[in-house]
């Protein structure tokens, strides 16, 4: 008995200095972990450590291993694509600014997007759809050089953007003659916003896109077989407001105000997009989501549907979930092209908590977008489509009725609209 509970308190003892030993040791990790300021939470992240490329390596391995700088952030964006924004209940809209259907990247990128489904709703620069619809014409731009004589181009009527050349007569001239006579059909008379302006276009140019035999090569045509909402908030700017405002002159010279009626309105764009963010939010409790390509109109466009759901139509919300830039423009200019989704948090377009959820890769879209197509195509599963264009009167109605029910304003603002006069 003597000696079983010698060996019993020798036990005890031997395991009160093993319990301390493992205490002390841990303190010691602990003490050292804060005095070198709590290192191991910035060495979490993948080892750099890639893997030679080689014959076999393909478009996922290849940005898969891009580990740092721009090349770290254009894989984050793919990355997060691949895991957040191929969810089901997320919405996606697109934001292209630049010259972008002139460099191919409608066939390349945007409409493969589209079909994949993780482009739900567009924002666009009108030149941007005005050039698309060279490609439902059949009509050729071609790979050139930016160090030409612009004197000599024009002399032989040759336009160029940067390193596209086309034909001034035959390209330029022709995309225009048809057009006009597009917009003098019957569907056009009325007053409208770009949503709808584009979807009947985009039902004239996939006409022609199946009559040339190239394929699916206008985005136009694309969105709107899939039923996507395309924007234009500056329409006046753009080739195709041009020769909107060329016909309303000559409407008014030959006092044939009555039969062209055709008039853009910008306020019907402003709400029907902002009507998309709400469903996805508010009705369909889901998330949304942007891939903004360049900045400009078309970023600022897509953006500030949270702050008029906020801000001026007094709803609660929040801001987008996830957020992807790519651009070239420096945010330190204070434009909007180069402002980060931090800055974009403060006025409430990005949800401040999902920041960690958020990627801006600095580099050329030309280099980027076919690469994050790629990426799309080969690692995710394609996305039901939203159809939204044929949701436009639920979706507007939905947003009447939460402004209706949360502004307190109205009121006020009704009875100042009655002393309006006529």
């Amino acid at each position: 008995m003597l000696q079983y509970n010698a060996r019993r308190s020798l036990r005890r003892a031997f395991g009160a200095v093993l319990w301390n030993s493992i205490r002390q040791g841990y303190s010691g990790i602990m003490a050292n972990e804060k005095a070198h300021g709590g290192k191991s939470k910035y060495l979490c992240g993948k080892r750099i450590l890639p893997r030679p490329v080689s014959k076999e390596t393909d478009i996922v391995q290849l940005i898969d291993s891009m580990d740092a700088y721009n090349g770290g952030r254009l894989r984050a964006a793919c990355q997060l694509l691949r895991d957040k924004y191929s969810q089901a209940d997320v919405t996606v809209g697109m934001s292209v600014a630049g010259a972008m259907t002139p460099a191919g990247m409608g066939p390349s990128a945007i409409i493969p997007l589209m079909n994949h489904g993780f482009v739900d709703w567009l924002s666009a620069t009108g030149a941007n759809m005005y050039h698309d619809l060279h490609f439902a014409f059949n009509l050729p731009m071609h790979r050139g050089s930016h160090v030409v004589d612009d004197a000599d181009l024009r002399d032989k009527g040759v336009t160029r953007i940067y390193d596209i050349l086309f034909d001034y007569e035959d390209v330029l001239m022709e995309t225009d003659r048809r057009l006009r006579h597009i917009l003098l059909r019957p569907e056009f008379q009325k007053e409208m916003g770009t949503q709808e302006f584009y979807h009947h276009l985009g039902k004239v140019v996939d006409d022609h896109e199946r009559a040339s035999g190239l394929g699916q090569v206008s985005v136009l045509a694309a969105a709107y077989r899939n039923g996507i909402p395309v924007f234009t908030s500056s329409p006046g700017d753009s080739t195709i407001g041009m020769n909107i405002a060329g016909l309303e002159l000559l409407a008014e010279a030959s006092e044939l105000n009555d039969r062209f009626r055709l008039k853009i309105n910008p306020s019907i764009d402003v709400n029907e997009s902002t009507a998309i963010i709400l469903n996805a939010k508010r009705y369909e409790h889901g998330k949304t989501a942007v891939i903004l390509m360049g900045g400009g109109s078309p970023k600022n466009f897509m953006l500030q549907t949270e702050p008029q759901i906020q801000e001026v139509l007094m709803i609660p919300e929040v801001g987008q979930d996830y957020d992807i830039n790519v651009t070239d423009a420096r945010p330190d200019t204070g434009g909007l092209s180069g402002a980060p989704p931090s800055e974009a948090a403060s006025w409430g377009k990005i949800d401040p908590s999902k920041l960690d959820e958020t990627v801006t890769a600095y580099l050329d879209s030309t280099v980027a977008f076919p690469m994050m197509a790629a990426y799309v195509v080969q690692t995710t599963e394609p996305k039901k489509l939203r159809r939204l264009y044929d949701r436009r009167s639920e979706l507007h109605e939905k947003l009447i009725r939460s402004y209706l029910e949360n502004n307190k304003e109205v009121e006020m603002l009704r009875e100042i609209m009655r002393k309006l006069t006529a």
